[in-house]
């Protein structure tokens, strides 16, 4: 069942029961578990100025429940703040992309990456403890090429849970719709999707013309190339929680939402 309220395997990672210090080291602990060995999966996330977010970020990946070895890369986009450090504090690995742009980092992070599976993550979201586990088992599946995944809002502006609750199930309608009468590329989002390493690379990662996203691109090019079909991940234990900056970047609620609507009726 979609859920209305944010629930505590999320909220633990953000109510502000740890200190810095305390989170990174929880963060530390728990990565040194599902990081030793040779790495399964590679987790790469881009991060520019994430100080506020990226901490919580990462613990809630630490977290993860999978028998798969893990690996954490974040690429620091020229941050100016305390990204890096908060990072190290972690134990995971840090990265610097000096060229400006998602593009740029998400593509160093596949290059530098060592596993088989490459999930796509943001500094900015919680992932749920068998996100992981969610995301990479369909790619076992030979006729599947990207996975991609659900998403709910936490609210960090004035728009409570509730009306969020109401507008991911007005935003999951128009996705039915790009999926149906459109292409389901364009419902892939950089912050909940997965895909083999070599089949990424081997189509140019997430180059893509202008005018388009690095994201669905990438999706539209493994399919059409022949590596499988998209999967959308529906099962509720992979639901990831991002915050609703993307929605106030688009002028808050109604605004953001009649720009959703001109994209999805007007091309």
């Amino acid at each position: 069942m979609w859920p209305i309220k944010v629930p505590e395997h999320i909220t633990q990672f953000i109510d502000k029961r740890f200190t810095l210090e305390e989170l990174g080291a929880k963060a530390n602990a728990a990565y040194q578990t599902i990081s030793n060995g040779i790495p399964e999966v590679s987790v790469v996330m881009p991060a520019f100025n994430e100080e506020d977010n990226i901490l919580p970020t990462l613990a809630s990946l630490a977290a993860n429940k999978t028998k798969r070895v893990v690996e954490i890369i974040v690429v620091n986009n020229n941050s100016t703040d305390d990204t890096e450090a908060l990072v190290r504090s972690t134990g995971v690995q840090c990265i610097l992309e000096g060229r400006q742009g998602i593009t740029f980092a998400r593509n160093s992070g596949l290059a530098v990456a060592r596993g088989k599976y490459i999930l796509n993550a943001d500094a900015d979201t919680i992932y749920p403890a068998d996100w992981i586990e969610q995301m990479t088992r369909p790619l076992e599946n030979a006729g599947v090429s990207l996975t991609y995944g659900r998403f709910a809002f936490l609210p960090i502006a004035e728009t409570g849970r509730g009306t969020y609750f109401i507008y991911e199930h007005v935003a999951r309608f128009s996705r039915w719709i790009n999926k149906v009468f459109k292409d389901e590329a364009v419902n892939v989002y950089g912050f909940n999707s997965g895909f083999r390493r070599e089949q990424g690379i081997a189509v140019d990662g997430f180059d893509h013309p202008e005018g388009t996203n690095e994201d669905g691109w990438l999706a539209l090019k493994l399919r059409d190339k022949g590596f499988g079909k998209l999967h959308l991940v529906t099962d509720i234990r992979a639901l990831t929680w991002t915050t609703d900056r993307r929605i106030q970047i688009d002028g808050g609620l109604i605004k953001g939402s009649l720009k959703r609507i001109s994209r999805v009726f007007g091309g």
